[in-house]
């Protein structure tokens, strides 16, 4: 399973870097999530840039209902590099990887696009099905989709 998520975003690519990275406060800006707790406080990583452990968790909505995701990630954010990675170790998308791409347009504008790849919960039979029918396109397209939309709403509103 494999979902890219795009979008320009109208903000320097520092202050898109900096908002992406700072997940902590992503319940502040991200009405979709519930919480986001660092297990594992940043350290310096060298070459490779910050490492954290983080758990997440946000809300699918399907109309009136919300339906609970949660998570728990090895993130890295390599801002020379302008990448964001996560790699999923609990959960139901346990072996995730994702990768947040920031790249500079222009001083002012900034492309940001998401990628996950997976292949799929540790279900017999049925796990490539749920995986790209309806894990991908139904929860995580609609949760990072929003999630670029909230960080672009926010960057566009303090730049």
């Amino acid at each position: 399973m494999r979902t890219v998520d795009s979008r320009r975003m109208r903000a320097p690519a520092t202050s898109v870097f900096a908002a992406a990275a700072d997940v902590a406060r992503w319940p502040e800006i991200l009405p979709h999530y519930r919480w986001v707790r660092v297990l594992e406080a940043p350290e310096e990583g060298g070459a490779e840039g910050k490492h954290a452990l983080v758990e997440m968790a946000a809300w699918r909505p399907f109309g009136l209902f919300k339906y609970p995701t949660w998570w728990v990630s090895h993130m890295t954010a390599d801002e020379l590099a302008g990448e964001i990675r996560y790699h999923h170790v609990r959960g139901i998308t346990r072996g995730m990887d994702v990768v947040w791409t920031i790249d500079p347009v222009d001083e002012r504008e900034t492309m940001v696009s998401i990628v996950h790849e997976w292949t799929g919960p540790a279900w017999p039979l049925i796990r490539r099905p749920a995986a790209e029918w309806v894990i991908g396109p139904v929860f995580i397209h609609s949760i990072a989709s929003r999630t670029l939309a909230g960080i672009a709403r926010h960057v566009e509103a303090h730049t």
